[in-house]
């Protein structure tokens, strides 16, 4: 068997020792408490469940540190065996004292099973892990031989070899590694050169590239700028001379229709006046002869209106047909 197949029959040996002590504690103590209980007095019944759980916890250190000696392969003396065996009879009297005084056999028989495979089995794990213990112990021991014997026969031979080539090998691995190493400087010389070269090249064409890519975002983001500005202007510029068109023709119409109402209101005057009784001073005759006019009233109507004689108003009609093509002229100036 090798050590795989020992660690697991000592497994296995573990787990069944351990199901059989838990199973005969349970029983034990399921046993024991009624016959605690019955020879204890009414107000401390509940401290019958004590003493088997205390010897059952004997029990359990002593299966415990006999598998850990076991396993170390050393040996408690008298005393462990003496436990092992006090902590086994009692348990064995406690489970088959009830029914030994109702002078139960059968129950006694039935009560013994129990403990006494617990006695057995803890007498017997032990044996086994002893003996588990020697075979493994012996089975490391021949194989730590056997490798010592195999590493001393190969360092016997590494020896031998070594002795006979140890002159050849360094004076070989001596210039192999001279030669080597005056490569390896070369090559990590020209590996330097060449990374350095690498990186100003590269470092050079990043500048270049950054420089070139933020020259043509500058001048993209000054054309649209630009563009911006000229688009406004140019529609601020539209707007502008739209308000202004807008703004000429509404005063345009608003003096063309306030021109019309005061022809229209200096006619109705002059008409509603009617002709003058005597002639008008000069002055106020040109007032109304360039108010006739504008009103579009003839001349001879226009005499009567200011009392002058027909030629001197056709005279003042005529220097006011002269005059008109100049006053849009004049509008236009101011």
């Amino acid at each position: 068997m090798n050590a795989v197949q020992i660690r697991s029959a000592e497994r296995a040996l573990s787990v069944g020792t351990w199901l059989i002590v838990g199973g005969a504690m349970l029983y034990s103590v399921l046993t024991v408490t009624p016959l605690m209980a019955a020879h204890t007095a009414d107000e401390w019944d509940w401290t019958a469940p004590i003493l088997p759980i205390v010897v059952d916890a004997a029990v359990v250190i002593v299966v415990r540190l006999d598998s850990v000696l076991a396993r170390l392969g050393g040996h408690g003396g008298r005393w462990p065996v003496v436990l092992r065996w006090m902590t086994g009879g009692m348990t064995l009297a406690l489970n088959v004292a009830d029914s030994a005084l109702r002078k139960d056999l059968v129950g006694v028989a039935v009560h013994a099973v129990a403990p006494l495979l617990l006695i057995v089995t803890a007498e017997t794990g032990l044996a086994y892990r002893r003996a588990i213990t020697n075979a493994l112990s012996a089975h490391q021991a021949r194989e730590r031989a056997e490798r010592a014997e195999r590493e001393r026969a190969a360092a016997e031979r590494a020896d031998a070899d070594v002795a006979r080539v140890r002159e050849e090998r360094e004076f070989e691995a001596r210039m192999a590694r001279e030669q080597r190493e005056h490569e390896a400087s070369l090559a990590r010389e020209q590996a330097d050169r060449d990374e350095r070269a690498r990186r100003e090249e590269r470092e050079r064409s990043e500048a270049a590239e950054q420089a070139e890519r933020a020259e043509r975002e500058r001048g993209e983001r000054e054309r649209e700028q630009q563009r911006l500005e000229r688009e406004r202007r140019e529609h601020e510029a539209a707007e502008r001379a739209q308000r202004e068109r807008r703004v000429r023709e509404e005063r345009a119409r608003r003096e063309q229709r306030e021109q019309a109402e005061r022809a229209e209101r200096e006619r109705a005057e002059l008409l509603a006046a009617g002709p003058a009784d005597e002639k008008q001073k000069e002055p106020i005759a040109r007032q109304t002869v360039a108010v006739a006019y504008a009103a579009g009233v003839p001349v001879r109507q226009a005499a009567e209106l200011c009392g002058w004689s027909v030629g001197w108003v056709s005279t003042r009609y005529q220097e006011l047909r002269d005059q008109a093509p100049a006053r849009p002229l004049e509008g236009a100036a101011q």
